[in-house]
């Protein structure tokens, strides 16, 4: 297994745990508050979620894509997915700090 797919896999993982956070909090708001914005925040967490679990699946279940993603995709393209991860878990941490003060 190469670093980058580890990396990958760890950012993937925390994306999906931060949209759980996010989702539940948007789903108790929307709940108290009926707001559209709520809603659509709560729809931009199921869908932002689904693709991550969807990325980690391919990352570990699949056993074709894993041996392939583990073994066939050069180093550049990995630079490239994990930067993509990383910038999203890092604006996921941000927009879950905000969410949580």
């Amino acid at each position: 297994m190469s670093v980058w797919l580890a990396l990958a896999r760890l950012a993937t993982v925390v994306n999906v745990a931060l949209l759980l956070v996010l989702g539940g909090i948007w789903v108790r708001n929307y709940w108290r508050l009926r707001s559209k914005h709520t809603l659509g925040l709560l729809v931009f967490a199921a869908l932002l979620c689904a693709e991550n679990a969807f990325a980690l699946y391919v990352y570990t279940l699949d056993p074709v894509l894993t041996v392939w993603f583990g073994t066939a995709v050069p180093d550049p393209a990995w630079r490239a997915m994990v930067a993509f991860h990383a910038l999203e878990t890092v604006g996921l941490g941000a927009l879950t700090r905000v969410t949580l003060d």
